[in-house]
């Protein structure tokens, strides 16, 4: 199992939000980069990265950091947060990411996703966040009628690669994941699904293993609720 660390950009900085409230903001670090240079230098080979100005505004706020995280090297990069047409897909894949995560453009228009879908493969990536069950859109703000385990299978019989599933409800929590979930989705064959959202313990990283293809893990190692080297240690 791959373990995704999560650096969240607002204005520049690497920040935490608590279940999605732009108002609930802790700031942790004014230089995204050194960030991900510490979690390369615990192990870290794969990064998760939200532009959440982007997917609140959908403006381009945080691309030169961005582009100074991929830059520096010697990770996967994948990037979400406001990315709704191909132009902004072009210009994050030109950068040297590895992956985009489409959102709100996956829910709100399935003809853009699978013609991205067609043209960029497994480049592509959808990010499902569920509140009670549904599907979330605009960076949170809007619950929609559409339940997240439907649309997951949805996805895959578009062919969708990869998902990264977010349970709303217990991100920024610290109080654990929603591994019910994750059981539930483990059984759509040939979706890789990506754990996200308050995993806040070791045990949940043994527990997980085996059933996902990775796990982001966010606010449990800004404060050491979680080590990430001995994360990845396990998750392997």
């Amino acid at each position: 199992m791959k373990i995704f660390p999560a650096i969240d950009l607002r204005d520049g900085k690497a920040v935490r939000l608590f279940q999605g409230d732009y108002d609930q903001m802790t700031v942790y670090n004014d230089d995204p980069a050194s960030v991900a240079r510490e979690f390369r230098a615990k192990g870290a080979e794969y990064l998760h990265v939200v532009d959440l100005d982007g997917a609140k505004d959908g403006k381009l706020v945080n691309f030169a950091t961005i582009r100074t995280i991929v830059e520096e090297g010697g990770m996967f990069v994948e990037v979400g947060g406001g990315i709704r047409d191909e132009e902004r897909i072009r210009q994050y894949l030109d950068l040297g990411v590895g992956r985009v995560i489409l959102g709100t453009a996956a829910v709100t228009n399935l003809p853009f996703l699978q013609d991205m879908v067609d043209k960029y493969g497994e480049k592509i990536a959808v990010g499902v966040d569920a509140k009670d069950g549904l599907v979330a859109i605009n960076g949170w703000k809007e619950i929609t009628q559409t339940r997240g385990l439907d649309f997951c299978a949805q996805l895959r019989g578009m062919g969708v690669n990869t998902v990264i599933y977010t349970d709303i409800s217990r991100d920024g929590g610290l109080q654990g994941t929603n591994m019910e979930v994750y059981e539930e989705l483990s059984g759509i064959e040939g979706l890789n699904i990506v754990a996200s959202g308050g995993i806040s313990f070791l045990s949940e990283i043994q527990a997980l293993r085996g059933k996902v293809d990775a796990a982001i893990l966010g606010k449990a190692i800004y404060t050491g609720a979680l080590d990430l080297a001995e994360a990845i240690r396990l998750a392997r």
